[in-house]
């Protein structure tokens, strides 16, 4: 099996979503583009990128959002060492109708005393039902890793939910764990490194907003 040395994730870039939600009363959620920022934030990370992967051959698995796709043309990869794939399973969790603002108010703060892994939004998802399609990308990419072929790197180009259950079903976390930390910001990474002793370590860990409160004998393990 040819695992890679590195598995990269990215958030994209700062979108217009990010900066005024209402705009999601006019543009669907998948179609919205990256501000000016966002589109630096993604040059910065790409000079990053770049200087990781140096003249190693690349696997690219990209959302099939907008602002996803922006973010990795942004990053100036080598297309001769780079394979492009899009997978849906990477798209952000579907947050419904957001055509009514006061009614998404009312769901965020739902979603916030319930849970932001068990909450499902109205006609959208829950974290766990993103966790769920993110498990099953996780079998697909493991089984492309049984070609003696397969490049060094991957590179995941996603969303902040999606990376931080990305990591949770990949290191074990519990739903206590995966609650008690904060998505990365827009243009940031995080990295699975395989080690000397044949395992991945997490490069760095996610921020933490509150200490984790599990329902049962569990250990914390996101460190």
């Amino acid at each position: 099996m040819a695992r890679p040395r590195r598995i990269v994730l990215v958030r994209h870039g700062e979108s217009e979503g990010n900066v005024d939600d209402t705009v999601y009363e006019r543009v669907p959620d998948h179609a919205l583009s990256l501000t000016e920022t966002g589109r630096r934030q993604s040059v910065e990370v790409g000079k990053r990128l770049r200087a990781i992967f140096a003249d190693e051959r690349l696997s690219v698995y990209v959302s099939p959002y907008r602002r996803t796709h922006q973010t990795l043309e942004l990053l100036g990869l080598d297309p001769s060492r780079t394979r492009v794939r899009e997978e849906p399973r990477l798209r952000e969790q579907d947050w419904g109708n957001w055509q009514d603002r006061e009614d998404v108010r009312k769901q965020k703060a739902y979603r916030d005393a319930y849970g932001h892994f068990f909450y499902r939004f109205a006609q959208g998802e829950s974290g766990a039902d993103v966790y769920d399609r993110v498990d099953a990308f996780l079998e697909s990419l493991w089984r492309s890793f049984e070609d003696p072929a397969h490049p060094p790197n991957v590179l995941l180009v996603t969303h902040g939910l999606t990376m931080r259950l990305f990591f949770m079903r990949w290191l074990h976390w519990t739903v206590a764990e995966f609650e008690s930390l904060s998505n990365p910001d827009n243009g940031e990474t995080r990295a699975l490194v395989l080690g000397p002793d044949g395992r991945y370590h997490l490069d760095r860990p996610f921020e933490r907003w509150c200490a984790p409160e599990p329902y049962g004998l569990t250990s914390w393990s996101a460190r």
